[in-house]
């Protein structure tokens, strides 16, 4: 809501005024402990008028007269204030919006009513309430005036009147929620104004039916049909509320209550925060309105996440509705989405090689806008990247992860034709005459950003590639297929997804397919880019076939992609998170090997952020599959000590003595020789029993000498190599107890304790992974940067907001997670933090910040190209 005031006139040189909210603009004190005040308040909503009650109350409870000039109905006053001293006088100043609902404005009949009753009859509108106020012997002049009546659409004589006339306000007091206005020389900022309570909190719950333990916040808003459901975690820990009757007072008797030492720009910020948090709904981001983008110019506050305006949005959708209907599915009003198929419908339209197209995007644009036959259906998915809060490394040991999908993601479109319709591309024309096969099934696919990779921007393959005789090739074979060509490996994880569905599905694909990859999640930043592609490639050829596969399978069905197709030995967590997880929660899962348990919610004071350190992750690199040969050969080792120690044929060197154990330790024994996962052993167990006996490194054929293999389907052990042993195992059984710990934390008691002891477990995190060989210059900086700020003097002494930061994913490199308290200051730390790392490095880091729903919650769209559009 964006509130304004308007001038109402001159008396006597002594009485000027415009208020904003509850507010004063120009003031002349006569002495007098009684006072007059002439109240300008807009009859535009009855909401304004009701707030507006309580100010004049508490004005007419301190022995002043109040005149309220309004042309709202009197019993909204009469029936709060039973009083001598209020004055109504019904006159139409304020001549609101043109509104078809609540939410919705004509502007152009709203600046035609507005120049009727405010503009040309001006002068004369003067004259009046001059003669009036001085008639009254007005102390003060005040005004409430819902101004957001056009924008966009005033003329600039208009907005040039309105802007004079409040330059000579004395000052402004302001509500939260409001936009820049510098027109105004002073401003004092209240928190909001409401009504009073007739009854009591118990009365209301009684009514309500609603126990004395539930927490319980009621919105209204313009008489709107009821609908949110406003959850727990998004209203803040507490509220407060003053009248600002007491300003207005004390400005009468001439006090001058303007003050410098409350920053108006500070409580724009936390007030936008506040509203914000408020309007947050699972699943999709709220629109932020213009004058929050102005507001963020004005106030420097501007990061790289863009704004995406309510107009834009529709301007989107209307044009993509324009050209194709949408047979199944919702978009859920993501940005993200909307742009997405907004690009689907200028692929049609031919390549314009423009001004404001990069030559090295040619290629892969001009085979896109060929990809599709315009006759047939497409589908389009969605999947999330993922920023891991807490598990990273230790999911292939079976640990309890907790991730947030982030707000970028990766779409696809899919279409699949008979070959006989299926446009194909002159070179893959080519090679089928060549060899003689007509209509043979063929996959083509174009990848969108291919520049920023250096990778080929498209690929096309005949899906008899993927058959040996009758039956699929091996994955050992597909992996080699892609290997050939460097420029042509990311393939890997698209069209790995179908040989994967032939394999372990047993699909048979008989028709062409053209896939559309268009991704925004960065590259080797440690988020997922690769699970997002690969989750939502296998969504929307499942899709598209009629499979019905649920999300937990496909995120299975992903990690085999990874793992055997592209070669990659990563956990399940990535694929898990993109295809199951919920907008602005933690998906918790169990890998062993993917137990979903639930999703945690994210207290509505806590935050999450991604910082890129600008080093290059990869699951593929040497380092993290070293680290994972360690954890499995110290799994394989403890299992063998477990067992020696049951049969008694180790020495007693620790006083250990098997007699002494009891049954319970015993079967403590036999469970720990059978070790099927790291995470099952328990730190205190690992402490007392083990950790003595393991070797801090180990080559590999020494390794493969005493204990044969060490039993990871994805990793071979390289004999020549040294591995380290105590800190790959380690890690993991303790990041198992540390990851129960900040789980169960989350939902503990709202305090700084609680914020303190969950960056702790953070920076443990950091530190097992740097102990593991996993860091880099780059994620130790960014993490110590988090640390300074934390500690600063300025922090400390104004209730800290950063509290704790770790390395992420499969580490060397990659992106730095980041928790603090949900609030503006936090925000900008972080920007700080931006700022500082760029200043040491060069590198300006990337910062994640959002979420939104995983592949399953999005679904799939189906979608068919109008007649009119296909003509056209």
């Amino acid at each position: 809501m964006r509130m304004e005031g308007e001038s109402n006139g001159n008396g006597n040189g002594n009485v000027n005024g415009n208020v904003n909210g509850n507010g004063v603009v120009s003031a002349s004190s006569n002495g007098r402990n009684h006072l007059v005040f002439a109240y300008y308040v807009t009859g535009h909503g009855f909401g304004h008028a009701t707030r507006v009650v309580e100010v004049v109350r508490h004005l007419i409870m301190a022995g002043h007269d109040v005149h309220v000039v309004t042309a709202a109905p009197p019993f909204v006053f009469t029936s709060e204030i039973q009083s001598p001293r209020l004055f109504l006088r019904k006159v139409l100043l304020d001549c609101g919006a043109v509104q078809a609902d609540a939410l919705t404005v004509d502007r152009l009949a709203s600046l035609e009513k507005y120049s009727q009753t405010a503009v040309a009859p001006r002068d004369s509108i003067l004259a009046t309430e001059v003669d009036w106020l001085n008639s009254i012997k007005a102390d003060l002049v005040l005004g409430l005036h819902l101004c957001r009546v056009c924008h966009g659409c005033w003329t600039s004589s208009s907005i040039n009147c309105l802007a004079k006339d409040y330059s000579h306000c004395e000052f402004l007091i302001r509500l939260p929620g409001y936009c820049p206005m510098p027109a105004f020389r002073d401003v004092i900022d209240v928190p909001l104004v409401v009504r009073r309570l007739h009854k009591s909190r118990k009365e209301v719950r009684k009514e309500l039916g609603i126990e004395e333990d539930v927490k319980l916040a009621i919105l209204n808003f313009g008489g709107q049909p009821a609908g949110w459901k406003l959850k727990e975690e998004f209203l803040p820990s507490g509220w407060l509320c003053l009248v600002a009757a007491h300003i207005l007072q004390e400005t009468a008797f001439g006090k001058n209550y303007a003050s410098n030492k409350l920053s108006g720009a500070r409580r724009l910020r936390d007030a936008i925060i506040l509203g914000y948090q408020l309007q947050r709904v699972a699943g999709r981001d709220i629109c932020i309105p213009d004058w929050y983008s102005n507001a963020e110019s004005e106030l420097g506050l501007g990061s790289r996440s863009p704004t995406f305006q309510v107009t834009e949005k529709s301007s989107l959708m209307n044009s993509f509705t324009e050209d194709f209907e949408i047979l199944h599915g919702d978009t859920q009003g993501l940005p993200d989405t909307l742009t997405f198929l907004k690009s689907l419908t200028e692929l049609d339209a031919g390549y314009d090689v423009g001004k404001n197209a990069e030559k090295r995007r040619i290629r892969e644009r001009k085979a896109a806008a060929g990809l599709f036959n315009w006759e047939e259906e497409i589908f389009v998915t969605r999947a999330p990247g993922r920023l891991d809060v807490m598990g990273g490394i230790a999911d292939y040991s079976g640990s309890l992860v907790l991730q947030m999908p982030i707000r970028e993601a990766c779409h696809v479109a899919i279409q699949r034709v008979h070959p006989s319709k299926h446009r194909l591309w002159k070179h893959a024309q080519a090679r089928q005459q060549a060899e003689g096969n007509s209509f043979t099934p063929v996959l083509q696919i174009v990848s969108y950003g291919s520049e920023l990779s250096n990778r080929g921007p498209t690929f096309d393959m005949d899906l008899s590639d993927f058959m040996d005789g009758e039956k699929p090739i091996s994955y050992e074979k597909a992996n080699k297929f892609f290997a050939k060509d460097p420029s042509q490996k990311w393939a890997a994880y698209v069209a790995g997804a179908i040989l994967v569905l032939m394999t372990e599905l047993g699909v048979r694909f008989e028709d062409s397919i053209s896939i559309l990859v268009a991704s925004s999640v960065p590259e080797g930043k440690g988020v997922s880019s690769s699970a997002s592609v690969e989750v939502a490639t296998m969504s929307a050829i499942a899709a598209s076939h009629g499979l019905t596969i649920n999300p937990r399978d496909l995120a299975l069905l992903c990690q085999k992609v990874e793992n055997h197709i592209v070669g990659a030995p990563c956990g399940v967590m990535d694929q898990m998170t993109s295809a199951c997880g919920e907008a602005n929660k933690l998906l918790a899962m169990v890998c062993q090997p993917a137990e979903v348990i639930g999703l945690a919610e994210i207290p509505g004071h806590v935050r999450f952020w991604g910082i890129d350190s600008g080093i290059k992750h990869s699951v593929g690199g040497a380092d993290y599959g070293s680290v994972r040969i360690g954890a499995f050969m110290g799994r394989k080792i403890i299992k063998s000590i477990a067992s020696s120690l049951l049969s008694r044929s180790l020495p007693d060197a620790n006083g250990f003595n098997l007699d002494e154990l009891g049954d319970d330790g015993i079967k403590l024994l036999k469970a720990e020789a059978s070790l099927d996962y790291l995470c099952n052993l328990s730190p205190h167990r690992y402490e007392a029993l083990y950790v003595k006996m393991l070797p801090e490194f180990m080559l590999g054929e020494t390794f493969e000498e005493k204990y044969a293999n060490h039993n990871d389907p994805v990793t071979v052990i390289d004999p020549k190599r040294n591995y380290g042993v105590i800190a790959p195992a380690r890690h993991p059984i303790y990041e198992n107890f540390r990851v129960k710990a900040f789980k169960a934390l989350l939902t503990s008691a709202t305090s700084d304790e609680q914020l303190t002891a969950l960056g702790e477990l953070l920076y443990q995190c950091h530190y097992s992974y740097s102990a593991c060989g996993l860091g880099t210059d780059g994620t130790d900086r960014l993490v110590q940067l988090v640390q300074e700020m934390q500690h600063s003097k300025v922090s400390k002494s104004d209730e800290g907001t950063l509290f704790g930061a770790k390395i992420t994913g499969g580490g060397s490199g990659g992106t730095v997670c980041v928790i603090g308290r949900n609030c503006l200051q936090s925000s900008q730390q972080i920007l700080e933090v931006q700022q500082r790392y760029k200043a040491a490095t060069g590198y300006l880091p990337f910062i994640f910040e959002g979420s939104s729903p995983g592949a399953g919650k999005f679904g799939y769209l189906k979608l068919r190209r109008r007649s009119s559009a296909k003509q056209n």
